[in-house]
């Protein structure tokens, strides 16, 4: 992997080990930002803002990341560049829209700077929800990209009182209830692995979605939706905008069955966040049957050291794993399993 321009990260060549990765370093290093150019190589996005022009390192012309991703035998070249033109996408040296670069390497993100999806709005958690779901299934990425460009015309519609409104009612009803049945399926899968997975303080963490999954499928999401629009009619009228769909749905999070964004502690909530981490991890790897990459920062604060450690082989052992730690001792324990990396400054060298 080739990083150029990533915040403090000038340039930084890196020779992965397919299993873990370990980056030690004090704080404010780039340890993060390595991790956070890996996200961008997958995704074409950041994981710490939505404004992708602000990860470029302050005086350069713009950004780059470059990788191959591997697959059983066959490795594809990946690239990200943005600069003040905009952000460009390459797959093996082809560029191409973002819709033709995702679903080529997939990652499962650990990191305090996400602890919106837990603090944060009921949007923050639609997105995240999404965002996991539609990594996983093109399908899922049609349904939310076509629900999307409705709702904008329905609500165009409705703030200059169009005539044609009962046509946009019958798309957005469609549309979302395809979504929605998506949407509840997967939190079911999320739900299932939190059920069963990382909890170090046997807490029980729960996520679900309202709606969640209804008997009849898609054609009972859609009678729903349209008794939802209905009783929304008039609010929408003087509103200027849709008021009922996928796009004002409650995904709540929770420990011990209590809301996770009200009364979860500081500890909890990072652990929720780890263990959400964990379950997209394990639901990739069972739908897809290849592991998306893991990328787990400051582990060491969340867990004691023999957890982390055993945390860390467990997933490396089913994938690659990159792991940040400002502890040099627990680092040499554990690069021991992989390959150790420092970093300090801005600059990444072998340990």
């Amino acid at each position: 992997m080739e990083i150029a321009d990533v915040r403090n990260l000038r340039d930084v060549r890196l020779a992965l080990d397919p299993g873990l990765n370990v980056f030690m370093g004090r704080n404010a290093q780039g340890k993060t930002t390595l991790l956070e150019a890996v996200a961008l190589l997958a995704r074409g996005r950041s994981f710490r803002t939505d404004d992708v022009a602000t990860v470029v390192r302050r005086g350069a012309a713009g950004l780059t990341a470059r990788g191959v991703s591997r697959n059983a035998d066959r490795g594809t070249e990946l690239e990200v560049q943005v600069s003040p033109a905009g952000r460009r996408l390459r797959v093996d040296g082809r560029e191409v829209p973002p819709r033709s670069y995702q679903g080529r390497l997939e990652v499962s993100v650990y990191s305090t700077d996400r602890l919106k999806v837990v603090r944060g709005t009921m949007r923050d958690r639609r997105q995240y929800v999404d965002r996991q779901a539609a990594a996983l299934w093109p399908a899922y990425r049609q349904a939310l990209r076509e629900y999307e460009r409705v709702l904008l015309q329905r609500n165009a519609t409705l703030q200059r009182h169009g005539g044609d409104l009962a046509a946009w009612d019958e798309r957005l009803c469609a549309v979302g209830a395809r979504l929605r049945h998506r949407r509840a399926g997967y939190v079911r899968r999320l739900q299932e692995s939190l059920s069963t997975g990382f909890s170090p303080r046997g807490e029980r963490y729960g996520i679900a979605v309202a709606p969640g999954p209804l008997e009849g499928g898609e054609a009972a999401h859609a009678a729903r939706l349209q008794s939802e629009v209905a009783a929304q009619k008039a609010n929408e009228h003087r509103a200027g905008r849709s008021l009922a769909g996928p796009h004002r749905d409650a995904v709540t999070l929770t420990v011990d069955g209590q809301e996770a964004s009200s009364f979860a502690s500081s500890g909890q909530a990072r652990s929720l966040l780890l263990a959400l981490a964990l379950a997209s991890l394990e639901v990739y790897r069972a739908e897809v049957g290849t592991p998306a990459v893991a990328l787990l920062d400051d582990l060491d604060s969340e867990l004691d050291e023999e957890r982390a450690v055993a945390l860390c082989a467990e997933v490396a052992r089913h994938g690659q794993a990159l792991v940040t730690t400002a502890h040099e001792g627990w680092a040499r324990r554990l690069g021991a399993r992989g390959r150790l990396f420092a970093v300090e400054e801005g600059r990444v060298t072998a340990a």
